[in-house]
């Protein structure tokens, strides 16, 4: 009979070990699966946040504008890039309404240059988007709190010209940074106030998903000397080390849940090896080599734990796509709107259903399979088989 048949019939024959041994994998499973579906989720929702809504896929600006975001430093000549791009104009401003005063960052964009960068054009939900100067569109808590409405003018100042516009859109983007602090007038109109020859302070460039980073490289070795492109994991600020501060925590938190998991396999399977030593030394006696027969507990730890994980497997992977299907988090993630409405978080988050996520959860089964090789597998090594025979 082969080692793997052996130790197969030895798991079926202790059905109620097993059975535990297996809820601890499954659950461990479920658990790995689910936080690390849940974590590459809330990276894909802030990357699609900052590239559609907040910044762009990738963005050039001078050096110095990037260590200061005045409009002074901004271009006065717009360099040749062969990729879909769109020019935008940052200025700080106070922004007037006639019963509020608040200040801000306003976005000088291309009307129609903007829908091919940016989606917050199709996110307007009351009026329209921008379609020439003296008009400016809205994040609709921003007008809530300057107590503005549609067709009712908003002066922005910078303290070298003032503009009044006429609020032609709100906007709801489910992202905190546009909805709260969104304030988008024409190109025409930044340039005017900003004066001083500025065209931009920056070029916002269009880049396939997940080749912003490659596309920024690529422009860094091409631009003139001056200019820098960065892809939008530079453009997040803070809200980057936070996700990379998560992903720190968790992941050797993953590893530590697997590794708790292959300790209660092995100990469970210590105390059978231990309850069946005189069982173990009669097929020593029978010819059976000592490094056979751990190898066989190593195959029941294995088995037990494999059990498990398959199940988990089918319990993780069906509620990784039911949460990335449905808007499960939506009720958190507004709420962390709200709570934090300047760090680009989308009030909508769907966890990643990605297959290798069922390598990572199936180290628990290697984890407890060279455990039990350690701990129970050294102790038939050690075992006197005439001491056993005797029953002693």
């Amino acid at each position: 009979m082969s080692l793997l048949r052996l130790a197969w019939r030895n798991v079926l024959r202790q059905r109620r070990r097993t059975a535990l041994l297996s809820l601890v994998v499954i659950y461990v499973t479920v658990a790995v699966l689910f936080l690390l579906g849940f974590l590459d989720g809330y990276g894909e929702s802030l990357v699609e946040a900052y590239a559609r809504y907040v910044e762009a896929p990738v963005a050039v600006a001078k050096g110095e504008w990037w260590q200061d975001p005045d409009p002074e430093h901004g271009l006065r000549a717009l360099p040749p890039i062969r990729e879909p791009h769109t020019p935008r104009l940052a200025l700080y401003a106070l922004f007037r309404s006639p019963y509020r005063t608040e200040g801000g960052v306003a976005l000088g964009v291309d009307p129609e240059g903007e829908k091919v960068l940016s989606r917050v054009p199709f996110k307007v939900a009351t009026g329209r988007w921008l379609q020439r100067p003296g008009e400016v569109v809205l994040g609709h808590r921003l007008a809530e709190r300057l107590d503005v409405r549609l067709g009712e003018r908003l002066v922005l100042e910078t303290g070298r010209e003032a503009l009044g516009l006429q609020v032609v859109g709100l906007v709801r983007a489910g992202v905190g940074n546009v909805d709260f602090a969104g304030v988008y007038l024409h190109l025409e109109d930044a340039r005017r106030l900003v004066g001083r020859g500025v065209l931009a302070t920056h070029l916002a460039v269009a880049a396939p998903r997940g080749r912003e980073e490659a596309l920024a490289r690529t422009l860094n070795q091409t631009l003139p000397q001056g200019l820098v492109a960065k892809g939008v994991w530079d453009l997040m600020g803070p809200i980057r080390a936070d996700y990379e501060g998560s992903r720190l925590l968790y992941i050797p938190l993953l590893g530590l849940f697997m590794l708790l998991a292959a300790i209660a396999v092995t100990s469970t399977v210590y105390v059978s090896v231990r309850e069946r030593l005189r069982e173990f030394a009669v097929a020593e006696s029978l010819g059976l080599a000592p490094f056979r027969l751990a190898g066989q507990v190593a195959l029941e730890a294995a088995l037990a734990s494999g059990l498990g994980l398959v199940l988990g497997l089918l319990l993780g992977y069906a509620l990784l796509y039911y949460t990335a299907t449905h808007d499960v988090f939506g009720p958190l993630m507004r709420l962390s709107v709200e709570l934090l409405p300047e760090s680009g978080l989308s009030e909508h988050l769907y966890t990643a259903l990605r297959p290798q996520y069922a390598l990572y959860a199936g180290g628990v089964v290697a984890l407890s399979a060279l455990l039990a090789l350690l701990f129970p597998g050294r102790l038939l090594l050690r075992m006197g088989v005439p001491q056993y025979l005797k029953g002693e």
